[in-house]
Order: C-alpha cells, then sequence, then structure tokens
C-alpha cells in the first residue's frame, strides 16, 4: 500500500486486574513486565519507527503504588491479526501471579 493509504491499524484492547503481591510494583514495572510477556509469547505486536523501536502498547491511567486492580485498560497495536482468546491465552500463559488478562477484544 502506499503512504497516502496506509492498511488499517488492527488492535486489541485488553482488560486486565492486579493483585496480590504485584500491587506493590510500579506502573513502569507493569509496562515492562507486559512488553516482556508479548516478546515471550512470540505475538505480533507492532513496533515503532525510529532508532529505538519498542512495543507499540498504550495503557490507561496508572495505579497508584499498592492498590489492587480488577479493571485497568491496554490497548496493542498489532503487525498482523490474531483471534483476541488466542491473544488471551498466550499472554496469561506468560504473566506472573497476581497479573491477569480477563478481557481481550479486538477493533480497528
Amino acid at each position: 500500500m502506499s503512504a497516502q493509504n496506509p492498511s488499517p491499524q488492527l488492535k486489541i484492547e485488553v482488560r486486565f486486574c492486579k493483585r496480590g503481591d504485584l500491587k506493590y510494583i510500579s506502573h513502569l514495572d507493569i509496562v515492562r513486565l507486559f512488553q516482556r510477556s508479548v516478546r515471550r509469547a512470540r505475538l505480533p505486536v507492532a513496533l515503532s519507527q525510529g532508532f529505538s523501536p519498542h512495543y507499540r502498547i498504550s495503557f490507561g491511567k496508572a495505579l497508584k503504588l499498592g492498590v489492587e486492580s480488577e479493571d485497568e485498560g491496554v490497548l496493542f497495536k498489532m503487525e498482523k491479526w490474531v483471534g483476541p482468546e488466542e491473544f488471551k491465552k498466550k499472554m496469561n500463559e506468560k504473566l506472573p501471579e497476581g497479573v491477569r488478562i480477563l478481557e481481550a477484544k479486538s477493533s480497528c
């Protein structure tokens, strides 16, 4: 496709929970945790362009340290289509106990 007509962005919206001892890790550690889990699960999350590429993952508001949550949001921009249930299954296999993806849905 040309630069004027880029391909549509494939996105997966995720709801996750943070419980137990993991309530004591910071927002930046949660970001790193999801980046590592994506890499270990070998999911085709899109990378940014430029000298130092990083995963295209967008988080909602940061939680305070020591606060548990049952409904946090994350948006993953994908290079290739992956079914939401497959995405959820692969990620939950790689995430530590205390952080679980509760729901995943695709959006364009």
